[in-house]
């Protein structure tokens, strides 16, 4: 089945279960029962800060969910069912909807407390909720809580009361840390999380035992104010800090172990090796756990390093699960006990293709095998290979060969740390980074030619516990492309005067070094007590961001040693190399409404600049538009430069790329039923070149003009959530189309066959 027919499946099925269900939500309500149909919360005072959204969470009934807010889609698709529910159809209707939710006055009262709890966590300590129901028909109810939330109490002077005058120096410290501010609100969340903060912060200075039970808060109010005078009380005369003796790695542990087993305890350097007498060789060696501590033996006790060591352990694919246990020692004396327990050592996986090109028959096969503790230092190995064969039938006359064979290999060993010549030990250690060297190399065979790619790459990977922030530098990665066969005059015939077409079958050699960036606020959040689900994380942003330059080391090279230009430019073994430099940067921000609705705006720009030995960016560094990541009412690399018409033959796919990049998209989603999940969007954007090439006429861009060369599409989609993997379909119409030539508003003209373009693809676009 093609996409659109797909497409227009899925539409009409939905379509189809809304007009058959469009009466029939209260069929599965008992008689006596009401369907909760409606659940609102109203604000009574006008001047509140508190807005109904900040308190749905805490509702403990609400009714059932709509797409858009207007359809309850899963309710309509269960109510389908009948009530037999012995029969396969019916129950597999209501697995794929939701059930009616049958009100209940004792949940109404207890989201009304809930409702009146909140608001007294938040600083409001008079609210008032009163709960209305009215019945819209002879089976369906809706509930209003009508909230008076009052003036909240706010924070005045806030002081510290503490014996302990380590403690209080320690606490005093970190004071510009502290989120109780004058004029907040009294939140019982924020004083919790200050309570947090300050253990976390003690415990980086050795206070081993201290907890947040040792911290309380006192609160005086006047008589007529708002104003509440805060107090922090470090309860408790006298807090000790600990001391870490010794630090000891039991690399095999297993929580199954005979505690009866004899082990050996074995030193070395700052840290001691717990081993099996039997089997004292571990899979990991002393030195790599010796490398990877950072806990200090003798020093005061410091979460963060613990925490650190942790992190440094986390990036060893040989280890599968890592505990640390604290174990009392000697008066504030503590034992820290690492305990480590494997991973599989070896992995392989296997991929397998078919395809039937019009009649001409192919297979595709890849591998790939990893080691994950080569060295026992949990280095990791990975081997990839794959190989494709497809024969050609017809007139193969004046050709090389009768069939396309690619076959490609990858070797890549990746350390669990920095590696770096001349520099000190102490300073690897705490750039928390693991490093990766490979090599690669692809052959292709094709009708016209034979074509040899290989590369080479040294780079550095940062990701942080939460995989929020994560970076790559790139310090040397080559790409030298050879051809070293092809028909007569296969460059003259099928490049023509195209220097962008000649260049990419021509050879030619790249040496760059890059660094990317992806930052984000994203995070995984549980529910707060009371809250019926983990609370909806309203604002989430990313940020992703490249840079990259390519050939200056080389130039200065040939510059150094006063090499001569060859066709006007320095070549390395007889191949001109490139030299440019390329920045790309994209910030996403959804703002989510509810569980099931959400807006997402994506915000992408990109500039690429030859220059010195390069009079142009290779094709494969050039940006390109259009696509399922793209403006989606275009196919992959069919949308540009500026206003350049392309007509979509070979010749020109190779034009349609530029030098500088603009994307901008607006994507409504909400959830349908089961696994679907529906999409409305707009996107526009373009490339554009930097020069005015001639066989890229209408390309250049221009400070006065490039908005008007801005494309727009529209278009709805849908993807499929299983949760691990997100599968897309999504269908672009064009809007407005700067190409010239062409019907610059489609979206008053629309031609199906012109206009319309489907994507499939795995995950959201932005």
């Amino acid at each position: 089945m093609s996409a659109r027919a797909l497409f227009q499946a899925v539409c009409v099925s939905v379509l189809t279960a809304l007009a058959l269900a469009a009466c029939s939500t209260t069929k599965h309500v008992a008689d006596g029962d009401f369907l909760l149909d409606h659940s609102r919360i109203v604000i009574a005072d006008s001047a509140s800060d508190v807005r109904p959204g900040d308190l749905t969470n805490y509702l403990r009934q609400r009714p059932n969910g709509r797409s858009l807010g207007i359809i309850p889609l899963r309710l309509h698709t269960y109510s389908l069912s009948g009530r037999d529910s012995t029969r396969w159809y019916n129950r597999w209707l209501r697995r794929l909807g939701e059930p009616p939710v049958v009100y209940s006055p004792q949940l109404t009262d207890a989201s009304a407390r809930q409702l009146n709890q909140a608001l007294i966590n938040s600083g409001y300590m008079h609210p008032r909720v009163v709960v209305d129901t009215a019945h819209r028909s002879a089976k369906k109810i809706d509930v209003t809580y009508r909230v008076t939330t009052g003036r909240p109490h706010t924070l005045g002077s806030i002081a510290l009361e503490c014996a302990d005058s380590a403690v209080r120096k320690a606490v005093l410290s970190t004071k510009g840390e502290t989120m109780l501010k004058p004029g907040r609100n009294l939140d019982m969340t924020m004083l919790d999380a200050e309570r947090t903060r300050i253990v976390t912060a003690l415990q980086k200075q050795g206070y081993y035992g201290f907890a947040k039970d040792r911290i309380a808060f006192t609160a005086d109010t006047v008589a007529g104010s708002k104003k509440v005078d805060l107090t922090l009380r470090i309860l408790g005369n006298e807090h000790h800090r600990y001391t870490i003796r010794r630090v000891m790695f039991q690399p095999d542990y297993s929580p199954a172990m005979d505690t009866t087993a004899r082990f050996d305890t074995i030193p070395y350097g700052n840290i001691y090796i717990i081993t099996d007498p039997e089997h004292p060789k571990s899979y990991l060696s002393p030195k790599v756990l010796r490398f990877t501590n950072r806990i200090t033996p003798g020093a005061p006790y410091n979460a963060e390093e613990f925490n650190r060591t942790y992190e440094a352990l986390s990036r060893m694919g040989i280890v599968r699960s890592i505990s640390v246990a604290l174990e009392p020692a000697g008066p504030y004396e503590l034992d820290a006990i690492v305990r480590l327990s494997r991973n599989k050592l070896q992995g392989i996986s296997v991929e397998l293709e078919g395809t039937n090109s019009e009649g001409d028959l192919g297979a595709g096969l890849g591998i790939t095998y990893q080691h994950r503790n080569l060295f026992r230092g949990s280095e990791t190995l990975t081997l990839k290979a794959r190989g494709s064969y497809e024969s050609l039938s017809g007139n193969l006359e004046g050709l090389i060969n009768n069939h396309y064979t690619e076959g490609a290999a990858e070797v890549a060993l990746t350390f669990p740390k920095f590696l770096a010549p001349l520099l000190s030990r102490n300073y690897k250690r705490t750039m928390r980074a693991s490093t990766e060297v490979s090599l690669n190399g692809n052959y292709q065979e094709r009708p016209e030619y034979t074509r040899v790619i290989a590369g080479a790459a040294w780079k550095y990977k940062w990701n942080n516990p939460g995989n929020t922030n994560r970076r790559i530098f790139d310090v040397l990665d080559i790409s030298y492309v050879f051809l070293p066969r092809s028909t007569i005059n296969f460059l003259d015939e099928v490049a023509g005067g195209n220097p962008l077409l000649r260049y990419s079958y021509e050879n030619h050699f790249i040496m760059r070094m890059g660094y990317s960036a992806f930052l984000t606020n994203k995070r995984t959040l549980t529910p707060v007590p009371g809250a019926r689900t983990a609370p909806l994380q309203r604002h989430i942003w990313t940020f992703r961001g490249t840079v990259e330059t390519a050939g200056n080391l080389l130039y200065a090279i040939s510059n150094i040693v006063h090499q001569r230009k060859s066709d006007g430019a320095y070549k390395i073994f007889g191949t001109q190399y490139s030299q440019y430099a390329k920045a790309e940067a994209d910030y996403m921000i959804t703002r989510r409404f509810t569980h099931r609705v959400a807006l997402a705006f994506r915000a992408g720009a990109g500039v690429a600049v030859p220059y010195g030995n390069s009079s142009m960016v290779p094709f494969e560094k050039r940006f390109y538009a259009g696509g399922a990541n793209s403006v989606r009412g275009w196919g992959v690399r069919t949308l540009g430069p500026g206003r350049y018409n392309a007509r979509n033959t070979v010749s020109n796919f190779i034009n349609q790329c530029g030098d500088i990049r603009l994307d901008l998209n607006l994507e409504a989603r909400f959830k349908l039923f089961w696994v679907l999940e529906g999409a409305a969007f707009i996107d526009g954007g373009n490339v554009w070149t930097i020069r005015n090439y001639e066989n890229q006429p209408g390309g250049l861009f221009r400070f006065d003009s490039f908005y008007k060369e801005i494309a727009w599409a529209y278009g709805l989609g849908l993807r499929l959530d299983f949760t691990y993997f997100l599968l897309r379909l999504d269908l672009g119409m064009k809007a407005y189309n700067p190409a010239m030539g062409q019907q610059p508003w489609p979206l008053t003209h629309p031609n199906w066959h012109r206009d319309a373009t489907f994507h499939f693809s795995v995950g959201y676009p932005f």
